[in-house]
């Protein structure tokens, strides 16, 4: 919005910054961070009074994880909360990716929304239904697919770009939708299920989201994707605005987030940034990246898999629980060596899929 601004400008003062991607990204990041600091405290007290116990414990998870009930749930409204409005007051109204994330990210934290009351509500860890959360998911995946396809250029629609081989498309034809819709569904229940620990979850999709926030910037220039060897698409750069607010909201949740968290994400906030995550690889057209920057996830989502194919196969688990973090809880590691540990390991898929960018 406040791009309007330049409306103002005689080209050289200050209401031309306005103009600029870099730094609209710079005060969205700062007021999505501030927002967080604003808003966390009074949103976790009314969230405690409302919910009473918090978010009910899973009787067959880690001992250690008992010690959390009476924990308030659903603080992903804060972060779709400073995100949203970060990413609306800084953003260009009149850019259909950001409007296409926007719209994932919010249905998204509205079926997490209803998730999380459920549980809240009923006291137990269901929910809402698996299959009423799939449809809803893959419905939401369909519209965004169908949504950055009429917006990419007419060469690169339904297109595959692989991120080292940059020369290469492979047309999926009518199997573009499908895959899409696999990369955002299956980026929101991957994010989904690694948000078990405090601060496990926020943090790598904070280091995802800014990944593809500088591979969106990079791809929006003309001049970057000729010295990078990658494909243009139009308009993409206007979608590190919206990776700078994440990074400030998920910031601000952090703050509350940390061990010992006084606040859960819940799943209005896991899913929302998973689907955020899915629909920025879609509309830049690095999905395969996004494999790579989000490993951790991947990682998480296959040992569930793994898991449940392998036990009803057999009868026997690989792991001692799952998701993989689980696993490590019962081998005695401590929580925030876990967490660390993953953090790490995403910033290092970060810096690898960054390197895809250049290599030739």
């Amino acid at each position: 919005m406040l791009y309007w601004l330049t409306a103002l400008s005689d080209g050289g003062d200050v209401w031309n910054l306005f103009r600029y991607i870099t730094f609209r990204a710079g005060g969205a990041f700062m007021t999505a961070l501030i927002f967080g600091f604003l808003f966390g405290r009074p949103l976790i007290n009314v969230l405690r009074r409302k919910q009473g116990k918090g978010q009910p414990i899973r009787d067959d998870g880690p001992a250690g994880h008992f010690s959390k009930a009476g924990t308030p749930t659903m603080g992903g409204l804060l972060i779709v909360g400073a995100l949203m409005t970060s990413t609306l007051l800084w953003a260009r109204w009149d850019n259909p990716f950001v409007w296409m994330v926007l719209f994932v990210t919010m249905a998204y934290a509205l079926i997490g929304f209803a998730d999380d009351y459920a549980k809240v509500s009923k006291q137990n860890t269901k929910g809402v239904s698996g299959r009423m959360r799939l449809a809803l998911g893959i419905i939401i995946a369909v519209i965004a697919a169908l949504w950055a396809s009429y917006n990419h250029p007419e060469a690169l629609q339904n297109q595959l770009a692989l991120p080292v081989f940059k020369n290469t498309l492979i047309n999926l034809g009518y199997f573009y939708v499908p895959f899409s819709i696999c990369v955002i569904v299956g980026a929101a229940n991957a994010v989904n299920l690694t948000d078990g620990l405090d601060g496990l979850a926020i943090m790598p999709a904070m280091i995802a989201a800014s990944t593809l926030g500088v591979i969106a910037y990079a791809v929006g220039r003309v001049d970057f994707t000729e010295y990078l060897d990658v494909h243009y698409v139009p308009g993409t750069g206007e979608i590190l605005i919206f990776t700078a607010a994440l990074f400030g909201a998920g910031l601000g949740f952090l703050w509350y987030n940390a061990p010992p968290a006084a606040v859960f994400m819940g799943d209005t906030g896991s899913l929302a940034l998973g689907g955020a995550l899915g629909a920025i690889a879609v509309a830049t057209k690095h999905e395969l990246v996004l494999a790579i920057v989000g490993g951790l996830f991947v990682v998480e989502a296959l040992s569930v898999i793994i898991q449940v194919l392998y036990f009803k196969r057999t009868g026997k688990r690989v792991f001692l629980m799952a998701p993989i973090h689980h696993h490590y809880e019962k081998k005695g590691w401590a929580e925030p060596t876990i967490v660390i540990r993953f953090w790490i390991i995403s910033l290092i898929l970060a810096m690898i899929g960054l390197a895809t960018l250049k290599v030739r």
